[in-house]
């Protein structure tokens, strides 16, 4: 599709559009938000950085008041935050705000390739159209507003997994950007897992490797902390807050609400897990045997939500990349595809946990009702591991596997005044 407008032009209104879409949520949660909720997140990385710099204990230091909350991740995560240290914090809250819109939207850049693409010159557009209600998005929302790092978490495996590889990232091994995710962060671990489960031992060797580079690397700039976080610290769940709370959606935050303190819950999360994971990685490796990479890492992503001991509101960014995996290359060819998409995007733009919240305070209304919607964000987790099941079977939407390399070069940066001809090829 061809543009009488210059592409500077299209990229200067896509910018525009995604700024307006992101306005009413920088607005309420940088402007009008309680500034002793300001920012609470990103604050603990900040005094991480500072906390390296100072020479105070990283694990043992706490935010201000009222939030007073401990630095959860790995020695490594806190070198990384030394730059933050260097800011004002109320700059460093603008500052993370914005890197997170970008690395959404580079993620919808790179998850619907293929569909954006197809829209040749108007491929800005397109991006920014798309881009937009990813924004408002439950999970997104949350990181916007606490200033969270899983935007930059799913960005991350995405990249490394995403066929065909961008032509920036050529050079670099993959598995290297999930072990780096792993040093931040422990739970992109389960991608190392699915590449063992695809037999793919150069990358998940790559992976591990990188990780425990980096935290090595780590120990020998931060021995103390580092034996604090691997000796302690990492085995305390508390730290990382009340797991029982609605936020926890994840299969053991289910438990610990229905069944809380019992043993009978903790034999059924491992059974549940267990379960869970085998029909996962199953389908996971489906997808790459097919040469669906979005489709692979949307499924592993779920996986990390509903088996990691915790995961809050904001871990589930994947769906991002879920709804992409959904709509695949041609939606207005299988409505059913765009359809599906509409839906899991419309539950996830509202955060029914907290409606559970609410109806459980009313004892007149049947608590049953009000538990269900409280654990609501698992329950969308597992039905959208059907619907990407059910997508599988929709043949046609994918590049000949031979050819995925080769485009690699051709198509997987943001064009530059067209599209190209192999692409116009393949989209046809």
């Amino acid at each position: 599709m061809r543009s009488r407008f210059p592409q500077p032009l299209l990229w200067v209104a896509a910018a525009a559009i995604i700024l307006a879409a992101a306005t009413p949520m920088v607005l309420r949660y940088l402007v009008f938000w309680p500034f002793d909720q300001w920012q609470v997140d990103v604050e603990v990385y900040r005094e991480a950085g500072v906390s390296v710099l100072t020479g105070r204990p990283i694990y043992s230091a706490l935010t201000e008041s009222p939030q007073l909350l401990p630095f959860t991740y790995p020695p490594f995560a806190a070198l990384l935050a030394i730059p933050l240290a260097l800011v004002p914090f109320g700059a460093v809250g603008w500052i993370w705000t914005g890197l997170q819109i970008l690395a959404t939207t580079a993620i919808v850049w790179y998850a619907g390739w293929r569909l954006i693409h197809g829209f040749g010159a108007w491929a800005p557009i397109a991006l920014a159209v798309l881009t937009a209600p990813m924004l408002w998005l439950a999970p997104v929302a949350d990181g916007l507003r606490f200033g969270q790092v899983n935007a930059f978490m799913v960005l991350a495996c995405l990249m490394d997994l995403r066929n065909p590889r961008p032509l920036w990232l050529r050079r670099v091994p993959r598995g290297v950007l999930i072990g780096l995710a792993m040093a931040v962060k422990l739970t992109p671990g389960v991608f190392v897992i699915h590449l063992l489960v695809t037999r793919r031992w150069r990358e998940a060797g790559t992976a591990i490797g990188t990780a425990v580079l980096v935290t090595l690397g780590a120990f020998v700039v931060l021995p103390e902390a580092s034996l604090t976080f691997w000796g302690g610290a990492l085995q305390d769940p508390s730290r990382l807050g009340p797991n029982v709370g609605s936020s926890n959606q994840s299969l053991r935050g289910v438990l610990l609400r229905l069944l809380p303190d019992s043993t009978l819950g903790s034999v059924l999360w491992v059974i549940l897990a267990a379960a869970v994971a085998i029909g996962g990685f199953w389908l996971a490796r489906q997808r790459y045997l097919a040469h669906d990479s979005i489709g692979e890492v949307a499924v592993v992503g779920l996986l990390a939500c509903l088996l990691s001991p915790v995961a809050w509101i904001h871990h589930h960014h994947w769906v991002v990349v879920v709804i992409f995996a959904i709509l695949g290359a041609q939606p207005a060819q299988h409505r059913a595809r765009a359809g599906w998409a509409a839906i899991v995007a419309a539950f996830y733009t509202v955060a029914i946990p907290w409606w559970g919240n609410a109806w459980l305070t009313h004892p007149d209304w049947p608590a049953w009702f009000g538990e269900l919607m409280q654990n609501f964000m698992v329950v969308q987790d597992l039905a959208v591991l059907v619907i990407l099941w059910w997508v599988s079977r929709t043949p046609g939407e994918l590049h000949d596997p031979d050819d995925s390399e080769r485009q690699a070069d051709q198509t997987a940066d943001p064009p530059q005044g067209g599209q190209p001809k192999s692409l116009q090829e393949s989209a046809a």
